[in-house]
């Protein structure tokens, strides 16, 4: 039984979490997020407010999931932090106090990918949320379709070629005057439009398009807010309830149909979500409806797992520290980095 330290700053959660267990056998002692509600005035994340804010979140935040799983620093094997991708002063925070935990106690620092996370987050929900399965990841900063045959070793089939999902939401919201993060408003608007006045064309999503075209899996979301921003100014402000929900309904079958190629094509009988947008209750149930036609079951993340959090970092870890990886303690902090165990589909 192995006892692991998550921490998660790469953006504006500063999340700690503490987990036991070995293999996919795992429990979450504890999970605690912070969210940066300043962000909201700006309409967005401010890179360096977000940075000073993990600063004086980080202790608090960390000393509340010890005491939360009745662990102490004193009986943690290894500390997991996200250390790529993400806004590079907020993850340098997280990854300057795992590492200074990690030299202080002289336990090992694995440094951990943050989508690789979201990979293994809906697990410590679902127990069968595990290899081999197809996974679409959904947030604020990427779309990314993967087949996962097995813990560690990743096919990208598809990723995103501009906005990504959770961004376009974020993007739509504005221009619908509605708040930040934008997606669960967008959401709860569109419910209340009429899906007979507008219609937006589904972005990279064509009868045509065969296994082996360069755009089969990939995703493009720029058009779509284009087509929104040009609703927006030829309409009247109580349209905007018909215009939400047309955005909302090409994004959420764009999603599902280019994740039914992935499960057709390879035949995977498990449908993982994760990343912020998973929590969009109108995205996974499209999702099961369209799943099932083919037999395969969806698995999606509770809101609390859908979001950046430590618990799926330390999920992450505990993989990596169970085949023996380590990171050094010269771990830096990267804006960009590949997913790691990237193999040919």
């Amino acid at each position: 039984m192995t006892r692991i330290l998550g921490i998660e700053t790469s953006c504006d959660e500063t999340s700690a979490a503490v987990i036991d267990g070995a293999g996919d056998e795992v429990t979450m002692q504890s999970l605690v997020i912070l969210s940066q509600d300043v962000h909201r005035i700006f309409g967005g994340v401010v890179p360096e407010i977000a940075s000073r804010q993990h600063l004086t979140a980080i202790v608090p935040v960390v000393t509340r999931a010890l005491t939360e799983s009745g662990a102490t620093l004193d009986t943690i094997d290894a500390v997991a932090v996200t250390h790529a991708p993400g806004l590079v002063g907020a993850l340098l925070v997280g990854v300057s106090f795992a590492k200074a935990i990690a030299f202080g106690r002289g336990v090992p620092c694995l440094g951990v990918h943050h989508m690789e996370g979201h990979l293994f987050g809906t697990a410590l929900e679902h127990r069968d949320a595990v290899p081999p399965f197809t996974a679409l990841l959904v947030s604020g900063g990427h779309t990314m379709l993967v087949d996962v045959p097995e813990w560690g070793r990743y096919a990208l089939l598809g990723r995103t070629r501009d906005d990504a999902a959770g961004e376009a939401f974020d993007k739509v919201a504005k221009l619908l005057g509605l708040p930040y993060p934008g997606g669960p408003h967008v959401e709860r608007l569109a419910a209340t439009g009429d899906p007979s006045r507008l219609r937006f064309a589904r972005p990279m999503l064509r009868r045509d398009q065969r296994p082996g075209d360069a755009d089969y899996y990939d995703f493009s979301f720029s058009g779509l807010k284009t087509a929104v921003l040009n609703a927006v100014h030829a309409a009247a402000p109580d349209d905007h309830p018909h215009i939400a929900r047309a955005f909302h309904e090409a994004i959420v079958e764009t999603l599902v149909e280019k994740t039914a190629r992935a499960v057709e094509q390879h035949g995977r009988r498990r449908v993982v979500l994760g990343g912020g947008v998973a929590g969009n209750r109108t995205l996974v149930g499209a999702m099961r409806q369209r799943m099932q036609r083919l037999g395969a079951e969806v698995f999606a993340p509770s809101a609390r797992i859908a979001t950046d959090n430590a618990a799926m970092i330390a999920r992450a870890g505990l993989f990596h520290f169970e085949r023996g990886a380590r990171s050094p303690l010269d771990l830096n902090a990267f804006a960009t980095l590949p997913l790691p165990g990237l193999v040919d589909a």
